[in-house]
């Protein structure tokens, strides 16, 4: 019996600026779509995490000690 193909159906598109990570300015953008919709963008810089969701002027700041509480209880129900 043939397992069935996987159907894809997120696409992540990446821009990275990484002259150095630890020099200010210095990040990776992913953009992030279902299909043809846009879910958002993620933006990893050295001191932080930001989301900016779909059609968002504003993102959301997140520290990366912050992200890892959020992984955590996402993850493993702490």
């Amino acid at each position: 019996m043939r397992k069935k193909k996987a159907v894809k159906k997120h696409t992540v598109w990446a821009n990275v600026q990484v002259v150095e990570l630890s020099k200010a300015g210095s990040a990776m953008d992913f953009e992030i779509f279902h299909g043809k919709e846009k879910l958002g963008t993620i933006i990893i810089g050295r001191g932080s995490f930001t989301w900016y969701g779909k059609g968002k002027q504003k993102g959301k700041r997140i520290s990366w000690s912050r992200f890892a509480e959020i992984m955590d209880e996402y993850c493993y129900d702490e």
